[in-house]
């Protein structure tokens, strides 16, 4: 049966349109707004999401960190106590398993959040494997949670979150930081505040157990009412993620796709990080032999492209569509795209297959991969 977040109650008032993710019920689109009213919303003021379907595993003890640094890309020992970083997961070959992000709650505790609940599993079975100290469980069903997004969404959480004195006030928050706090005081609900998103601007999301969900939502709403906030759902967000350059999986990458492929070569410090990984080899191997290359595309057409469209130059195809969105912002059709490197350099033209491929096409000119403010100053505000 698909289940239901902590906050569907309060969002099934607000509308019937919703559709299952992971498992769970999400919104796809909320009755008094319109897909386009909640991007704008995002984009100019705020809005809130629910994204609790992520899925969320608990690696605890004295192996945790080494385990941590075998199964992700990135250099986890360099993080600190409160800190998150983005990571690829990847399997012998370099292909991906998953993306998502990690935080170090503690010396020797980590939380993995990504998008599959086989990356988990993946821990426990490497874990499994080495013979490591470390607990490896899953924590989705006691830790839901909302999205705050937008560029007032510093001022509404700033209202309702209390933190410790040793803990993060939510305005010395930095970006990929997190903080425990409560909900409007000591006695407030416990919550999990991290400075992270999904929709290339300053946002926050906040971790509450299901029980403390009602009180979670309605503290958001009271305290954004005044700002402009909306509540906004997948549609909207599909469409601020392909803007900011975001991947998602199934479309921008899958296990046949390395990082570099999908966009995310940062997320692999080879030089950096000189502890082995699984894949490190098949990514060096990858990285000085790339074959395709992740970028941004501008569709010169109205047209409706899709995930999966042909990219031609001449008969030739050259490449594909991963994901597409008329971008409100921008006033043109974008798109990211995965190409063949020959044809890869920003400027070229290529043509957009519609049909069979080769009865209409689209012209279309390779851009830098994120279309909307590609240095991030939006979302590091």
């Amino acid at each position: 049966m698909t289940k239901e977040t902590a906050f569907h109650q309060r969002i099934v008032e607000k509308t019937r349109h919703h559709v299952e993710y992971k498992g769970y019920w999400l919104p796809q689109v909320y009755s008094s707004n319109g897909a386009l009213e909640e991007y704008w919303a995002c984009r100019q003021a705020a809005v809130v999401l629910d994204l609790s379907p992520l899925r969320k595993w608990e690696v605890t003890g004295p192996d945790a960190e080494a385990l941590m640094q075998w199964v992700l890309t990135r250099d986890v020992k360099k993080l600190s106590q409160g800190q998150v970083v983005y990571s690829a997961m990847c399997y012998e070959h370099g292909g991906m398993i998953d993306d998502g992000t990690v935080f170090r709650l503690g010396r020797d505790q980590f939380r993995w959040i990504g998008g599959d609940d086989y990356g988990g599993v993946w821990i426990r079975e490497q874990a499994e494997k080495l013979g490591l100290k470390v607990m490896v469980r899953s924590s989705t069903d006691q830790l839901h949670n909302l999205a705050v997004q937008g560029p007032n969404s510093r001022e509404i959480i700033k209202r309702m979150i209390w933190t410790a004195p040793h803990q993060p006030t939510i305005e010395e928050l930095g970006w990929f930081r997190f903080t425990v706090g409560r909900l409007g005081g000591p006695s407030g609900a416990p919550v999990v505040v991290s400075r992270t998103g999904y929709t290339g601007e300053l946002g926050f999301e906040i971790f509450c157990h299901p029980k403390d969900g009602a009180a979670v939502y309605d503290a958001v709403c009271a305290n954004g009412g005044d700002l402009g906030l909306k509540p906004m759902g997948l549609q909207a967000l599909d469409m601020v993620r392909i803007e900011a350059g975001l991947i998602f999986a199934g479309y921008d990458f899958c296990d046949q796709t390395d990082p570099f492929e999908a966009g995310i070569g940062f997320t692999v410090p080879l030089k950096s990080k000189t502890d082995d990984f699984i894949g490190r080899e098949a990514l060096i191997r990858r990285k000085e032999h790339p074959s395709r290359k992740f970028v941004g595309l501008e569709i010169d057409a109205n047209v409706d492209v899709g995930h999966g469209d042909c990219l031609h130059v001449g008969r030739a195809q050259v490449g594909e569509v991963t994901s597409s969105v008329r971008s409100p912002i921008l006033g043109k059709n974008i798109a990211l795209a995965r190409v063949d490197l020959a044809h890869a350099e920003v400027g070229t033209a290529l043509e957009v297959g519609k049909l069979d491929g080769r009865q209409k096409r689209l012209p279309a000119v390779i851009v830098p991969l994120s279309h909307y403010d590609p240095k991030k100053t939006r979302a590091q505000s």
